[in-house]
């Protein structure tokens, strides 16, 4: 567990020197608790002390970055149990298996598809962060599937050879590329250990207990290789829950550094609807890296956009800059609507005006991220707000019809609205799917 103020000061000199900045070693001791200081401030403190402390100061999960360039990204870091404590800091990764069974042209017709998985979501774009290649036939085969997944995507690799050949063969073609290998067991991890230590490669370590896990992370880290991600194995779904559960618990609540690693999990469901509420469940409940089968993007956006949900910051809503868009080909006679600057209300709205195919603009109201009830109720989103936003837009100078639509749902400020602004108020549809229909019967 963290070790409390009190705790860190019996490992102090206790001198009271002063020259930390502070008064005395207590309140030193207060704040490295904090983690507001750093322990270098202290000059007398005992090499021994040191090593404690600066353990108890990394992170409790390891933060590993996979990728390079536009494909690298983060997993682990994550500092609580639950969304509402702070937040989730880093998407799991949400990668996709290809077997090297499938012929070049297959491999090819897959890898084309999984680079073109990719969505926009409330201004974000969505996408597969890794391709694994799994080994079923002998070592060249492998070799030549490495080959043509190194030349037919940008993506994270993961290799998952059967054997240390095709390993150390396939690590060797695919070096510069800081392949994630998978992975490292009881009965081979030293050989494995070595090879990834050779590259300076990340290492998925595999057991079916925790308390074998974290002897291999141990032993591995002796090896020299510290770059690690957990897996337990293909389980029960609440088994593999389980274990990811109390493997957090264990980084978080223990400081168990031995487990204080980011986790993978595997589906292997041959029903695509089961695969992705399995992926969903293991996203959920704490999995770094989940990998799949499928390929087809209503599976895939499903399983993209329950991630980019539980990852988005629950203290801060994702929001767009408010201002006026132009959605299309816009004039002076153009529609003119309104909404709030909270993402998921701007981008539902954006979508029905596209789809309704007629110019029109949109503009969007400052209020702090909120949704249009929510800002209504908390004075956001009213006459005044929305008056300073139209002056504020330019507005006023783009339309000539001065007809503004408000969503429906906020009908009761069009009275006020109408007085402040000075610009005709249409009351538009509760819902956002009843807008193509409501500006193609405008006139």
């Amino acid at each position: 567990m963290a070790l409390s103020g009190l705790d860190i000061y019996k490992l102090l000199p206790k001198t009271n020197c002063r020259q930390c900045g502070f008064a005395t070693c207590l309140a030193f001791a207060m704040q490295l608790a904090k983690k507001a200081v750093q322990i270098e401030k202290c000059p007398f403190i005992s090499p021994e002390a040191k090593a404690i402390l600066e353990a108890q100061a990394l992170p409790p999960i390891k933060p590993l970055i996979l990728g390079l360039n536009e494909s690298k990204f983060e997993i682990g870091n994550e500092t609580v149990m639950f969304r509402h404590e702070e937040k989730f800091r880093n998407p799991a990764g949400v990668g996709i298996i290809i077997e090297d069974s499938l012929s070049d042209e297959e491999i090819k017709s897959r890898l084309d598809k999984i680079n073109h998985l990719v969505f926009e979501r409330i201004g974000q774009l969505l996408e597969v962060n890794l391709v694994a290649l799994k080994q079923n036939k002998d070592t060249k085969r492998f070799l030549e599937a490495t080959k043509i997944l190194l030349s037919n995507t940008a993506k994270q690799v993961v290799l998952m050879p059967k054997d240390l050949l095709a390993l150390k063969q396939a690590a060797e073609i695919a070096k510069s590329r800081v392949p994630l290998i998978y992975c490292a067991r009881e009965n081979n991890f030293k050989e494995v250990g070595a090879i990834c230590k050779e590259f300076n490669l990340p290492l998925v370590v595999t057991a079916d207990s925790l308390g074998a896990l974290s002897l291999l992370t141990k032993e591995l880290n002796a090896l020299g290789v510290n770059n690690l991600i957990l897996d337990t194995g293909l389980k029960s779904v609440a088994d593999k829950i389980w274990d990811l559960t109390q493997i957090r618990r264990q980084a978080l609540k223990k400081l168990n550094r031995a487990l204080g690693y980011p986790t993978l999990a595997i589906v292997d469901k041959a029903c695509s609807y089961d695969e992705a509420m399995e992926a969903t469940a293991y996203i959920s409940k704490y999995a770094g890296i989940v990998l799949i089968k499928g390929i087809e993007a209503w599976e895939v956006i499903s399983i993209l956009t329950l991630r980019q949900n539980i990852y988005t910051d629950p203290q801060k809503p994702l929001q767009i800059d408010p201002k006026l868009y132009p959605i299309g080909n816009v004039n002076d006679k153009s529609p003119l609507l309104v909404t709030t600057n909270f993402s998921l209300s701007y981008y539902t709205v954006l979508g029905e005006v596209e789809a309704s195919k007629i110019p029109s603009y949109i503009l969007s109201v400052d209020t702090q991220g909120m949704s249009v009830l929510t800002a209504w109720a908390a004075e956001k989103f009213n006459a005044e707000t929305i008056t300073k936003s139209l002056e504020a837009s330019g507005a006023k100078g783009v339309v000539k019809h001065k007809n503004l639509i408000i969503p429906g749902y906020v009908a009761m400020m069009s009275g006020d609205l109408q007085d402040a602004s000075g610009f005709n108020i249409i009351v538009g549809p509760k819902e956002a799917a009843g807008i193509p229909a409501f500006l193609k019967n405008l006139n």
